[in-house]
């Protein structure tokens, strides 16, 4: 969009220079080469930022990874970037999709449904989720257009599959203050417990992701829980005491902002 716009003002300078008075012939060219220069100051400066922001977000993810004597790759911090702090919707199914493949479900992109996102059956079983990954910068609620797509697989699902939201929710929220906060609205709650739809947070998710790869917990037993789960919001007992995310991603909003 920048670069846009620094065309089109030397697009204009140009056309100034030609097509003015012989007094707007140099103040207007010049005026936008200011602006110009000024423009590109500004990009730089929003790039530096970014840069930064990624280094210390991956300087704490090494920090915390550590400490915890686990491994990490390069596409994990990918993967935890946009898991838990969705720049897109697209970004953000990626993410949950390498998340199942490296848990050893198996995955694929639902042809046969158009109404959600990824189909994933626990291995050796019968048992099959059809997945639903949806972002928020807020508590989900039941006007996301998402939930009726959910509702629309709940009716023509096979009786040996399961609706399960995956939602990032609170995007923009540091992740300290995201154990704080209602994830899903109470009428969503009740809606989605009608209908045996159940949900599991993006954070939710990382753990179990975490916890399975290091082969603290039996992923697929957990996993089964959840396909029994009558609907609503679903957390492991076992994850209480789990290791939680201790760092934030710098210049992330808090709940007093």
């Amino acid at each position: 969009m920048l670069a846009v716009l620094q065309l089109f003002l030397a697009i204009f300078a140009i056309y100034s220079a030609v097509k003015f008075s012989e007094d707007l012939r140099l103040l207007v060219p010049l005026g936008c080469l200011i602006v110009m220069l000024i423009i590109a100051r500004l990009d730089k400066q929003a790039s530096e930022k970014s840069q930064e922001k990624k280094k210390r977000l991956r300087a704490r993810m090494e920090e915390m990874l550590e400490k915890e004597g686990a491994s990490t790759k390069e596409q994990d911090f990918f993967t935890i970037d946009s898991l838990l702090w969705p720049k897109s919707e697209f970004m953000l199914i990626e993410a949950v999709h390498f998340i199942f493949k490296d848990l050893k479900f198996r995955v694929s992109t639902g042809v046969h449904y158009h109404s959600v996102d990824r189909i994933v059956r626990i291995p050796d079983s019968e048992a099959t989720f059809g997945l639903e990954i949806l972002m928020s910068e807020k508590e989900l609620d039941k006007d996301h257009p998402k939930i009726e797509r959910t509702l629309q697989f709940q009716n023509e699902k096979k009786e040996s599959e399961k609706a399960l939201i995956i939602a990032s929710t609170y995007v923009r929220l540091q992740l300290s203050d995201r154990g704080r906060v209602s994830h899903i609205t109470r009428e969503l709650a009740d809606l989605l417990s009608r209908n045996q739809v159940s949900v599991i947070t993006a954070h939710h998710l990382y753990q179990l992701w975490q916890k399975g790869k290091s082969g603290e917990l039996d992923i697929f037993k957990v996993f089964q829980q959840i396909y029994v789960h009558p609907g609503g919001v679903f957390f492991s007992k076992k994850m209480e005491n789990s290791l939680a995310l201790s760092f934030d991603l710098p210049g992330q909003s808090s709940l007093s902002d």
